[in-house]
């Protein structure tokens, strides 16, 4: 079973991460990018707990004897996903919902391209054209965000639109949700676990407890108000850390049983998800022109889970 339950799984983490991205935009009414961020980390721990808590007496099962790979890798997935987080919040306020997201789900790409130089998993002749496809697809969303044509002025050249701070904040995100995935494969293999279910939990919970305390400590010394701000908002942060968990979950569970490049690369149907919430929750529409970007982007993930 666990050579395809992966592709379930990545689905509902998908839909999942579209549903926690929506919820975090509503906050950044009342949260700045950092308070919004954190709410994901801090409604999230009790139940990801919880969850971990469940599977172990489920199975009876002690705590391992993790060797010291496993906490480097956990920690820098924790940094890379606090990083990448806040990035994709602040994205919000540079472009709209649906080409925000879009820019930071390159993190597919960047996965298949850091994996296959950092940790040896090699590309195919497949994988490198849905790499190239998948920038054409990003470029051409960013050059149909600024524009071109009369008004413009001498000044608004082709290299200026296509490094505009949206691109690069997205790409940003996109690589440090790549470092984040391929480190979490790396710190739940380093457990050595039979129950992949067990290991992708309890990295889970060690990844969140990292986060929730480095961002506490930030929280409390330089944005105290953000905590007095989720009173009010008690139902928003609410959702967002239990769409946040079970998105997460998924996420680690898939990529313990498969190669992160894979998984990210089928997680990109999240695209789809966002342009569903994007027009029916926010009221957005994109141009043909971003559309077809997308679809590039989409086509390249398609290219690189049966061709990668």
């Amino acid at each position: 079973m666990e050579v395809w339950i992966w592709i379930p799984i990545t689905f509902l983490a998908a839909f999942m991460q579209a549903a926690r991205t929506a919820g975090q935009k509503h906050l950044t009414k009342d949260f700045s990018a950092v308070g919004a961020s954190y709410v994901r980390f801090l409604w999230g721990l009790p139940f990801a707990l919880g969850y971990l808590y469940f599977l172990k007496e489920r199975g009876d099962h002690e705590l391992p004897d993790a060797e010291w790979q496993f906490f480097v890798f956990a920690t820098l997935t924790g940094l890379s996903q606090i990083a990448a987080t806040i990035l994709l919040v602040y994205l919000f306020s540079l472009r709209n919902f649906a080409i925000g997201s879009t820019y930071a789900r390159t993190e597919a790409l960047l996965t298949a391209v850091v994996g296959a130089v950092v940790f040896h998993e090699a590309l195919s002749g497949g994988g490198w054209f849905a790499v190239g496809l998948g920038a054409l697809g990003v470029v051409i969303i960013n050059l149909a965000r600024t524009g071109t044509g009369a008004g413009s002025g001498a000044d608004d050249t082709l290299l200026r639109r296509l490094f505009q701070p949206a691109a690069g904040v997205g790409l940003a995100a996109g690589l440090g949700f790549a470092g984040a995935s391929l480190f979490l494969r790396q710190a739940s293999l380093a457990l050595g676990l039979d129950d992949w279910l067990y290991g992708a939990a309890l990295t889970l919970a060690l990844v969140l407890v990292i986060q929730t305390a480095i961002m506490s400590v930030y929280i409390l010394f330089r944005a105290r108000d953000q905590i007095a701000a989720m009173v009010p908002n008690w139902r928003g942060c609410l959702f967002v850390g239990i769409t946040s968990v079970i998105g997460s979950a998924g996420w680690f569970t898939a990529m313990t049983l498969e190669r992160a490049a894979y998984v990210k690369a089928l997680g990109q149907v999240e695209l789809l998800f966002t342009l569903a919430l994007s027009v029916l929750f926010f009221k957005e529409r994109s141009t043909p022109k971003e559309l077809f970007g997308m679809l590039l982007i989409a086509g390249s993930i398609i290219v690189l889970l049966l061709y990668g």
